[in-house]
């Protein structure tokens, strides 16, 4: 099988990060796509960011109904900082017949050099970048196999500025996804 792995912060997951996924599986013919949430963030500030085991939530929501689509909680499960290294070996464990492909988008390539075990994350999967508006690929290096997708200009901290401002953001996540932020009163 070919199996996607798109690991992020998810706070919270929006159709762009759905566009992304379905996009990539189509025109890589991946079998799966794997969502896999943070569990902390290591370049990211705390204070914004739900709680692990609701962004979880939020994704299961958001990915319900499709069968090719599953949400891990592996970086949940292990607890402390998420690094992308740990994850791919447990991956690599439990996939190990499988050819997996790690996707991000392009506005992650100038924080790749800071990444931990980078070397050794390219030697075990296949790097899939893809375009992100206002993050132009440049400067790609060789390992890394870019994917043109369609433009989708969201980015999760609008939807939490919105939702702070009690302003709409209706239509940049799924409808199953606001009302639990909403039922939650999650980003308030």
């Amino acid at each position: 099988m070919k199996i996607g792995i798109l690991g992020g912060t998810f706070n919270p997951v929006h159709i762009g990060h759905l566009i992304l996924a379905e996009e990539v599986r189509e025109k890589l013919f991946l079998d799966r796509i794997i969502f896999v949430p943070t569990n902390i963030p290591p370049h990211k500030e705390p204070e914004e960011i739900i709680s692990a085991e609701e962004r979880f939530k939020l994704l299961k929501l958001a990915v319900k109904g499709n069968r090719f689509f599953l949400v891990s909680d592996l970086e949940i499960k292990r607890t402390g900082y998420s690094y992308t290294i740990d994850t791919i070996k447990q991956l690599k464990k439990k996939y190990f017949k499988d050819e997996l492909y790690f996707i991000t988008g392009s506005d992650l390539l100038t924080y790749l050099n800071d990444w931990k075990d980078l070397n050794e994350i390219t030697g075990m999967v296949k790097f899939v970048v893809a375009t992100r508006p206002g993050y132009p690929l440049e400067k790609i290096p060789s390992y890394i196999k870019t994917l043109a997708i369609r433009a989708v200009d969201i980015s999760a901290f609008e939807i939490r500025l919105a939702i702070k401002h009690k302003r709409s953001f209706r239509y940049l996540v799924p409808e199953a996804v606001q009302k639990y932020i909403a039922k939650k009163r999650l980003y308030q």
